[in-house]
């Protein structure tokens, strides 16, 4: 372990929930909060400089912030990582993370597929979970279906999810996300947690 770096409670994990744009990682997130709430997990906000939705609820959908604040976060090392997607930022504080596993909790992380990747190389022990569509086209039409990018951004998101894609041997677990069965998908990485504990109970994860 690099001096400074934190060293989590036994069995605390750091798990990722990646993918592409559009897969549905926001609503798999949603649906583990509220059918299988578990006062051991921290589901970390992440830091973005993207626009909000009419939807979305700043704090809890992501923290909305300025270029210019999110610099600064960046600049003073309160990211754990952060990567440039689709022209905006995003990035995961790192105290809340720090917090998490420091008092034996889960740290779950929705993350894009480049910031998975940072936070493998930073953290060799984070559990990488890989969400993907049962096919390009349906996310094409998952994409185009919730009408909040432009012809050119529509385009742009489809083309990087093709190379995301690809990058499923990165993860430690693939789950597909088919339409209509959201619950079902929550239940498998659920279960995926939960074994994940009782298969390395002593883990401790460095951050």
């Amino acid at each position: 372990m690099r001096a400074g770096r934190c060293l989590g409670e036994p069995g605390a994990l750091l798990a990722i929930i990646s993918g592409p744009s559009g897969v549905g990682k926001d609503t798999i997130i949603e649906v583990l909060r509220s059918r299988h709430p578990d006062p051991a997990r921290d589901f970390v906000v992440t830091c973005t400089t993207r626009e909000q939705r009419r939807y979305e609820v700043d704090g809890q959908s992501y923290h909305f912030l300025g270029a210019e604040a999110f610099a600064a976060l960046r600049e003073h090392g309160a990211l754990l990582e952060a990567s440039e997607v689709h022209g905006n930022w995003y990035g995961t504080p790192r105290d809340q993370v720090i917090e998490a596993l420091a008092t034996g909790r889960d740290a779950i992380l929705k993350i894009d597929v480049q910031g998975a990747r940072a936070i493998r190389q930073l953290v060799p022990d984070a559990l990488l979970i890989f969400l993907v569509p049962p096919s390009l086209d349906e996310l094409y039409d998952r994409l185009a279906a919730r009408r909040t990018e432009s012809p050119a951004e529509l385009r742009r998101r489809y083309e990087d999810a093709a190379l995301e894609l690809a990058r499923q041997d990165d993860y430690d677990h693939v789950v597909v996300n088919a339409t209509g069965d959201v619950v079902g998908t929550a239940q498998r990485i659920d279960a995926i947690l939960r074994e994940e504990h009782e298969l390395h109970p002593d883990r401790r994860v460095a951050v």
